[in-house]
């Protein structure tokens, strides 16, 4: 049977074209992967240079690889003859059918690859944000983790914090406090904008520039209201707060100052 057989036929027909073809089928493998590592190498160092988040960095230079490997993949199966139209057929069927499952997922993606890149807020920043008040502690891809003040760790997914808006309270460096503190009508008014003043003067944490505000803001149905605003540092702003409130307080009971109740005068007409 095998005397039957041409051999120098199968070997010029069959043997070298595909032997030909697995050869240079190899080659394109081996040097397109070669070069698709050498692509993902170089486009990491322009993402490093650009100061992107590590780890959008290694999301992209993976999704990259994957990718360029897929395309060495298919130049190398076409090489050998096979039909690859139906392989990125499928593949392409299968990348909408995930996509279409991983709505929420991919939306939370692209809010967390917005939030790296244009960077509203970052690690240890206090904000307000997704439902969420407190500080940052990690971005990752698809959510945002906060620490709020009574020490809760919370997990934000990103789409929820990035459709939304974003308070960032640690954003600039001075912060305006804002104090309002209630009268009688029957009290000195100057006298209580001078002790106001003292004790704004008298807080190293105040800022001078700029000057604190002290004025008369509104004549309440039971009390002459005064707005404090002096500007402090942002660490400051919730201490002043307090030893502001308390320091008032205590130095107005000091001069005989009131802060009244919320009151209502009632007139009764009486008749025979």
């Amino acid at each position: 049977m095998l005397e039957n057989i041409d051999f120098t036929l199968v070997v010029n027909e069959y043997a070298i074209p595909w032997g030909t073809n697995l050869i240079f089928a190899l080659l394109i493998f081996v040097i397109g992967r070669w070069a698709a590592k050498g692509i993902v190498a170089v486009v990491r160092k322009l993402l490093v240079k650009a100061r992107l988040d590590d780890i959008l960095v290694d999301f992209i230079t993976s999704i990259l690889g994957a990718v360029l490997l897929l395309l060495v993949i298919v130049a190398a199966l076409d090489r050998l003859g096979v039909d690859t139209t139906s392989l990125i057929a499928v593949v392409g069927a299968a990348g909408l059918a995930i996509g279409l499952s991983l709505q929420d997922s991919l939306k939370n993606f692209a809010a967390g690859v917005m939030l790296i890149v244009f960077r509203p807020f970052k690690a240890g920043d206090y904000v307000e944000a997704g439902g969420i008040a407190g500080s940052v502690e990690r971005i990752h891809i698809f959510s945002t983790t906060f620490r709020t003040g009574d020490n809760r760790e919370v997990i934000v997914p990103n789409g929820a914090i990035y459709g939304g808006v974003i308070t960032n309270y640690s954003a600039r460096d001075t912060r305006r406090v804002d104090l309002v503190f209630g009268i009688g009508y029957g009290d000195d008014l100057k006298a209580a904008k001078q002790v106001i003043h003292e004790i704004l003067a008298a807080e190293e944490r105040i800022l001078d520039d700029p000057e604190p505000l002290v004025a008369v803001a509104e004549l309440a149905e039971s009390s002459v209201n005064f707005v404090v605003r002096p500007w402090v540092k942002s660490g400051d702003y919730w201490p002043v707060v307090y030893d502001l409130t308390e320091r008032i307080k205590l130095a107005f009971d000091d001069k005989g100052i009131s802060i009244p109740y919320p009151q209502m005068d009632v007139h009764v007409n009486k008749t025979e």
